[in-house]
């Protein structure tokens, strides 16, 4: 286990069609909470194509199987492999890409690879493997996807900025019929508009972009761009903030500075309108994006508007899945929108959304550790957000499975105070070198609590 820093090492080194629906509620297992509506846009509001970013959806299904006699290179499928071709070919720009299909509850079972054309240079990379397995994803019956069946989804890839693609699909078994590969496949190429987008603040009375901004209140003033950093003492008064009494004293760590969606650039009119709440916040659960690591601090609002959009429009969500995003540089950003106080139902732990809140970091981290400046920053947070409901971060907490891969749907597991995302669902994620701080975590948000 790498040591765990118990000071902070500046958090500041970045470069710093909303649809109405019908009333929906949450699901979890001590029943439903209504949503939150936001108010609809009003008169004067931006259209959708007035707004940055856009996705190319490319179609799958039809791919020829094609055999490969001997190794292309070092990450080529195996000798005389059927594989699935997408030849190279020239798209609008793009720096984000994905794999999505039909149907949520069928797994992708093979390998996805993907190069890319550098714009600008005109170079190619090398073969990429995307993550396959969905491990991100909102609970059944919590409401996701905007009227439309939530599809199934690989982890979005960060290439950078780009104009051509190729992929390669690889089934897991390749005499097996195509039908292996789900139905519907669909190649996502997302371009989250330019690094610095214009920032349009709070927006006007009766919009998306006042309702995500009047959710922080009072923590910073409308159309803010970031919730400052308040110490210990000061932070005591946002309980009331989060639901819970005023005045109660609690063990809480000093609330860390918070880039708002305003401050890294959402476009408020792509997610659902309603905010949807569970109870208090009792779990934190840890996540990787799985994005890669080939990410500037300054390009990491532009990854996260990539997220956006990707578990928005290709994926079909209400919203980003996660709560809060951390990037390499330890600056922490909001997530999902409806009050970062607030206990928001996330779509990050398949089994475990309700009552808990997804921290993601920014990268993958299997093979390559997360920066320290990353790390303390979620001791920081977690100290900040389980404060909020008087939760010792070293503690476990009896949370009930609304249904899983791991956990049958009804079970009472007593998971972790602060868990990774393994610990709710059999995957991969945060990544191994990830998961192995998190004990170091736990122990560093309780001291920040002043436990």
């Amino acid at each position: 286990m790498r040591p765990f820093l118990a000071t902070c090492l500046g958090a500041a080194c970045t470069a710093a069609l909303a649809l109405p629906l019908a009333p929906v509620f949450a699901a979890n297992a001590g029943g439903a909470r209504p949503v939150a509506q936001a108010p609809a846009a009003g008169p004067g509001t931006a259209s959708a194509r007035d707004l940055p970013g856009a996705t190319q959806s490319l179609p799958l299904q039809g791919l020829a199987p094609t055999a490969r006699r001997g190794p292309v290179q070092d990450t080529a499928p195996p000798q005389a492999q059927a594989v699935r071709e997408l030849p190279p070919r020239t798209v609008r720009p793009f720096s984000l890409v994905g794999v999505v299909w039909d149907d949520a509850a069928v797994p992708f079972r093979g390998r996805a690879q993907i190069r890319t054309r550098a714009r600008g240079s005109g170079l190619w990379s090398g073969w990429q493997d995307i993550q396959t397995d969905s491990d991100d994803a909102p609970d059944l019956g919590a409401g996701e996807g905007r009227g439309a069946a939530a599809r199934g989804s690989t982890a979005p890839l960060w290439v950078g900025a780009s104009d051509a693609v190729q992929l390669r699909l690889t089934p897991a078994d390749p005499h097996r019929a195509p039908s292996v590969l789900p139905h519907g496949l669909r190649l996502e190429l997302v371009d989250p508009g330019p690094e610095t987008p214009a920032v349009r603040g709070g927006g006007p009375p009766g919009t998306p972009e006042a309702a995500s901004s009047a959710a922080n209140a009072p923590l910073a003033p409308a159309g803010a761009t970031e919730i400052p950093a308040a110490d210990q003492a000061a932070t005591q008064a946002d309980v009331s903030v989060a639901g819970g009494p005023a005045g109660a004293a609690v063990h809480i760590g000093a609330r860390p500075r918070i880039v708002t969606r305003a401050g890294w650039g959402a476009d408020e009119r792509l997610r659902e309108n309603r905010f949807v709440y569970t109870h208090a916040v009792r779990a934190v659960f840890v996540h990787h994006s799985a994005t890669g690591n080939n990410y500037t601090c300054a390009q990491a609002p532009s990854v996260i508007r990539g997220l956006y959009r990707y578990h928005v429009r290709s994926s079909h969500w209400r919203d980003i899945g996660y709560n809060f995003l951390i990037d390499k540089c330890g600056t922490i950003y909001e997530g999902r929108a409806g009050g970062v106080a607030k206990a928001v139902l996330g779509a990050h732990t398949l089994g475990f959304n309700n009552d808990s809140t997804g921290i993601a970091l920014l990268g993958s981290f299997g093979k390559a550790a997360p920066s320290r400046p990353a790390v303390q920053a979620l001791g920081r947070l977690a100290a900040w957000k389980l404060g909020l409901s008087g939760t010792d971060p070293r503690a476990r907490t009896p949370m009930i499975s609304t249904g899983g891969n791991l956990y049958r749907k009804g079970l009472t597991v007593q998971q972790h105070v602060i868990s990774g995302h393994r610990d709710g669902f059999k995957t991969e994620c945060p990544g191994t070198l990830l998961y192995a701080d998190l004990p170091a975590v736990r122990q560093a948000a309780a001291r920040f609590q002043g436990r």
